[in-house]
């Protein structure tokens, strides 16, 4: 699967079986998954990894994520007990997680714009052991999903 659009990529990767849970896990695992998914839309480009480009996407990434991300998950994850009660609650949450997503797109739009004239190589470097290095069941599944069709 490659396409251009970093964002459309990364919808039809995570619909693809196993792959949310494998995020999932690595998000867990203190990951960013939104740098996974640009590693993995790079990698499925043929971009080589190297360190000069691994430092560019985690400076843009990582600033967004501890900002603005990160603060939206914390508290759509801690209302999802009290939502469970609370019908006024829940629809706040929802927006929460609508705007959680609406900056992760927005991370990915940052990151697309980055990397997007980078060229191809005949035998480019894998990214996602280079920004995941001890999680190599789920990067398996990213793999497979992005190379099946």
């Amino acid at each position: 699967m490659t396409t251009d659009d970093l964002w459309e990529f990364a919808l039809v990767c995570y619909g693809r079986p196993g792959v949310e849970p494998a995020c999932l896990q690595l998000q867990d695992g203190g990951a960013d998954v939104c740098l996974m998914l640009c590693g993995l839309w790079l990698e499925a480009r043929r971009v080589d990894c190297d360190a000069e480009r691994l430092a560019a996407l985690t400076a843009l990434a990582g600033p967004w994520q501890a900002e603005v991300v990160t603060p939206l998950r914390r508290l759509r994850r801690h209302w999802r007990q009290p939502a469970s009660s609370d019908p006024a609650l829940a629809k706040l949450r929802s927006e929460v997680k609508a705007l959680e997503l609406a900056a992760e797109r927005e991370l990915l739009s940052r990151l697309q714009a980055r990397c997007l004239d980078w060229p191809a190589a005949a035998a480019p470097a894998p990214w996602l052991e280079a920004l995941a290095p001890d999680q190599p069941q789920p990067l398996r599944v990213l793999r497979e999903a992005a190379l099946s069709r």
